[in-house]
């Protein structure tokens, strides 16, 4: 029985300059502690959404659509519903998904699926006894479509635009005259720079496990932010989201694809309701890719206008990208580009071309992930125009102050970490000319790159509970995808209540709990750690009351509680329980201040003369993103991040039919992500800072900043190794064969 619980909430509208981390006892925050959950991953105990078994469940596997554009003419059911195992062919044109849900939304993804707006879209699901008749009865049932033309070539089709509505920032934006500022600067650059649509690939595909009861459903989900999902998929399924619960505790990766909920899951809820009985449903691997999201592509024209220092007076980057119709997620590949850089006169805009093709959606770091290798790529050019070293030039053009809003930035370390990261990677070593280091027929470049990510708050709320024996135990509805949010939130718990991690108890991932914004957007441990930190330090105060001290003047460590002299067991203080509710909220500061981490990317490589074969051969980052919760999965972070990187800049690629529509390598053996052979030992740093704008844990968001600019980096190095510059990602090596300087 827990003593009444209280909230204790705060709206960020002001600068929070002391946190109560800084006075633990506990000495756990900072340091590389391993995962909470990690030897249940490792020994194949932490149960994932395609792992439960429910009393009487069916399997479900999904079919899909075998045309780009038109509409369901009819579905024969009866053909399969005779074969052995096979229970029932469900079909609901109304209600399944047509597309995955966007991240951070509450409302319902598009629904009805008879009309068809892309190859691959989920159009029923076959239910059997066991998931081999049921997969069997999916590839045979027969399907005929009224076939429409399609739009599936961007080139075609680059020309008919719309501009979409915002998206974290707005669609099109002006300052100045940057037509003008071209014409006048002493130096000017203007290229433009293509990316190929992309794919999450996270290692779980997307599952659900569908079972009603008494009307309310119950969904083993894995997604990202269980508190949202669950009004998406209420929204799509047409009942009230208070009958709907997500419980997602573990996730196989996501990387923005897990963001809102995804087709499987309305057509497990579906057929669970028409049968009366469980159903598992997981998408195969090509339809993780066919009818989940993607990352655009983009076309970016970028334009840099500088005086003869280098100092930027103008800045331009204008973005083509692509989505169905209807939807408004355009990628933000000018979201870095608003505050990164100075210069008076700017452009910075994004227009939609409309194909039927995948859902383009969120993607790690979207926006930053694709946008960095554009910009960074010319910064690498406009360097090289002037005659300057392109460290020099960033630095040049460091500042203090938005070039548009005019605000602080709450903390900018860039400087420190360009300056940090050339003196570890030996950058002085760097040749300036192209192509100018050899050994044997390989020819050896070094790059570089800065980095920047957006820091967000969202809103978050979690409970701290105490119980009788003085274990704690925290209840939030954030999800854990591999980040360590497990681990962190373990860490301000201990922290802040001076107690060792086997008296700590974390439960993430259920969507009854309380409400979160989840994982996504590198905002999860950061929010839900202040939630976390505001329900301890309710507890404090409640418990420096009992003791009649200021909260300040007592210290918690190892279970016990320190104060006027005498030390007293936390589980004396409690009673029968007691539990507190924190609560936080975006106010004031983010529009007082610009809020982001940022970093400094450096990479070697060597490119074979004869056959263009690009490797990296060593590669390191360093990063500034307030205060470091966890060292070790910090750090982790940036080593995915930065392999994200290798694979945008030299192998990840979207390959669509522009006759239908079919994406063809929609499998982790043709779409090539990097493996253990394509990275190097990637090297990590952080610079020490606080942010006391951006929460009270004084942290940033790590989880993005990583790959932003890290393909950039690795791009620069191959034109400073081979003179040849490529401006069409991914960096195969066709692109580069015919420039390659002779043996």
């Amino acid at each position: 029985m827990f003593g009444f619980g209280t909230t204790n909430s705060l709206t960020m509208n002001d600068p929070y300059p002391h946190s109560l981390l800084d006075r633990g006892a506990q000495g756990v925050i900072g340091k590389p502690l391993d995962r909470h959950e990690g030897s249940k991953k490792v020994s194949g105990s932490a149960v994932y959404s395609a792992e439960y078994q429910l009393p009487g469940m069916v399997y479900g596997v999904l079919v899909s659509a075998k045309r780009g554009s038109g509409k369901i003419a009819s579905v024969d059911a009866d053909a399969v519903t005779g074969l052995p195992g096979v229970i029932q062919v469900v079909t609901d044109f109304k209600h399944f998904l047509r597309n995955a849900g966007q991240g951070g939304e509450t409302k319902s993804p598009t629904t009805g699926v008879e009309d068809i707006a892309y190859f691959g879209q989920i159009v029923a699901i076959v239910l059997g006894d066991t998931y081999e008749a049921a997969r069997d009865a999916a590839l045979q049932l027969p399907i005929a479509y009224k076939d429409h033309d399609g739009r599936f070539d961007f080139e075609a089709h680059r020309s008919e635009t719309d501009k979409p509505p915002p998206n974290n920032i707005p669609a099109h934006f002006s300052q100045g005259d940057l037509d003008t500022a071209m014409t006048h600067a002493a130096v000017t650059i203007d290229t433009t720079i293509t990316t190929p649509s992309q794919n999450s690939a996270a290692m779980e595909p997307h599952a659900s496990v569908a079972t009603w009861d008494d009307g309310k459903l119950t969904l083993y989900g894995s997604y990202q932010i269980p508190s949202k999902d669950a009004q998406q998929l209420a929204g799509a399924l047409g009942v009230s989201s208070k009958n709907v619960r997500i419980v997602s505790e573990y996730v196989g990766g996501g990387f923005g694809s897990k963001l809102g909920i995804s087709p499987e899951s309305a057509a497990a809820a579906i057929a669970a309701k028409q049968l009366g009985r469980p159903v598992k449903a997981v998408m195969l691997r090509q339809q993780v890719f066919d009818a989940t999201v993607r990352r655009s592509n983009t076309e970016q024209r970028v334009r840099l206008a500088a005086d003869a220092d280098g100092r930027l007076v103008g800045i331009g980057h204008e973005t083509l990208c692509s989505n169905l119709p209807g939807e408004d997620f355009f990628e933000p590949a000018g979201i870095g580009t608003h505050s990164l850089y100075p210069g008076e006169h700017r452009v910075i805009n994004h227009d939609l071309v409309r194909l039927n093709l995948g859902l383009s959606g969120s993607m790690r770091a979207p926006g930053e992930a694709v946008g960095m290798l554009a910009l960074e790529t010319a910064m690498d050019m406009l360097a090289e125009k002037i005659g300057v070293d392109p460290v020099e030039l960033r630095k040049r053009n460091d500042m203090d102050t938005d070039p548009e809003k005019g605000v602080p930035f709450s903390s900018r370390s860039l400087t420190q970490c360009l300056d940090e990261g050339a003196a570890r990677f030996g950058w002085d070593q760097r040749e300036a000319k192209p192509a100018a280091r050899r050994e044997g027929e390989w020819l050896i470049g070094m790059g570089m790159a800065a980095a920047t990510r957006n820091n967000l708050l969202q809103s978050e709320t979690a409970k701290v509970s105490i119980d009788a024996n003085g274990h704690a135990r925290v209840d939030t509805a954030m999800t854990d995808i591999g980040t360590g949010t497990y681990t962190v939130l373990e860490q301000v718990v201990g922290e802040l209540l001076g107690l060792p991690r086997d008296r700590i108890t974390v439960k993430l991932g259920d969507s009854a709990g309380p409400e979160s914004s989840g994982s996504g957007g590198s905002w999860g441990a950061c929010g839900s750690g202040s939630a976390v930190y505001l329900a301890c330090e309710g507890l404090r105060d409640r418990i420096a009351k009992q003791l009649g001290v200021d909260s300040d003047q007592m210290t918690f460590k190892d279970g016990m509680v320190i104060a006027d002299n005498r030390a007293t067991p936390l589980a004396d203080l409690v009673g029968d329980g007691m539990e507190e509710t924190g609560a936080i909220k975006p106010g004031q500061q983010e529009k007082a201040t610009t809020q982001a981490s940022y970093g400094a990317h450096f990479a070697e490589v060597a490119v074979n003369a004869v056959t263009g074969e690009v490797r990296v051969r060593r590669m390191l980052g360093v990063f500034a993103a307030g205060r470091i919760l966890n060292a070790k999965t910090a750090r982790s972070q940036c080593l995915g991040g930065m392999t994200f990187g290798i694979g945008a800049a030299l192998t990840e690629e979207l390959f669509h039919d522009t006759r239908t529509g079919k994406l063809v390598n929609h499998d982790l053996a043709e779409y090539h992500i990097p493996v253990n052979a394509d990275v190097p030992q990637l090297e990590v740093h952080f610079v020490e800072e606080r942010d006391i704008h951006a929460n009270p844990l004084h942290a940033k968001g790590i989880g993005e900043l990583g790959i932003s600019g890290a393909g950039a980096a690795i791009g620069n190095a191959i034109y400073n190794a081979t003179g040849v510059r490529v401006v069409d990602f991914p960096m195969t090596l066709d692109k580069l064969l015919d420039g390659l300087p002779p043996v």
